[in-house]
């Protein structure tokens, strides 16, 4: 059964903001952040759509229980999992209209925003998968950093079932369009594998995280 989670309030991480920029850590740009904050207000929507399924590995294609993918990077990650957790995760369109509307009058501004969206959407992904971990935790299980379409060599077109399974236009207002790009734009679909086996996985995922030798690691 698909749920879904909404989220009325997500930390900001302004050093992140600042990575997503390329810009220094200076008052210039931490003013201009807070600018743009205080308009963004709290006009965003942080909503999540999720199920859970069984897998199994046969004749090298991965059965996520709702469709079959091949993918060694995906394999890699799952390796010992018995189930994944499924979803799709959005911040909503105003994002979107904040990056048009300044594209066309403050290039810099539309730069702020566009980190900013990418932070929130991160954010609230992290968010999501400390929940998911915590929940599978009290279960005696442990999860992976999640796996998103598009990473490795999972194709993006893996999109299409994700979409299909998840109901994520009527459930979250999330829509794929014939490119495979999702609207609203700040958006991510990701799957989290569940096993019984500890692995230390950085929730974050594998590009957050330092150990380079790990053999769960993505190559991203």
């Amino acid at each position: 059964m698909i749920k879904i989670k909404q989220y009325s309030h997500i930390p900001i991480d302004k050093g992140e903001i600042i990575r997503y920029m390329g810009a220094g850590d200076d008052s210039r740009t931490l003013s201009l952040i807070d600018e743009c904050l205080s308009e963004l207000g709290n006009k965003l929507s942080f909503k999540v759509c999720y199920d859970q399924y069984p897998i199994s590995f046969e004749n090298g294609l991965i059965n996520l229980g709702f469709a079959e993918v091949e993918s060694n990077n995906l394999c890699t990650n799952l390796k010992d999992c018995q189930s994944i957790i499924l979803f799709a995760a959005t911040i909503g369109i105003e994002m979107d209209r904040l990056i048009a509307k300044y594209g066309r009058l403050s290039p810099v501004k539309a730069l702020t925003f566009q980190a900013i969206g990418a932070e929130r959407i991160e954010s609230l992904c992290n968010e999501f998968n400390k929940e998911m971990t915590l929940e599978q935790r009290k279960l005696g299980l442990h999860t992976r950093a999640r796996f998103s379409p598009g990473y490795g060599d999972l194709k993006l077109s893996s999109q299409k079932d994700i979409f299909r399974v998840l109901d994520c236009s009527r459930k979250i207002g999330l829509s794929l369009n014939d490119s495979l790009l999702m609207s609203p734009s700040k958006s991510v679909t990701a799957i989290i594998g569940v096993s019984n086996i500890e692995k230390n996985c950085n929730i974050k995922g594998c590009s957050s995280c330092e150990k380079r030798d790990c053999s769960f690691r993505r190559n991203d």
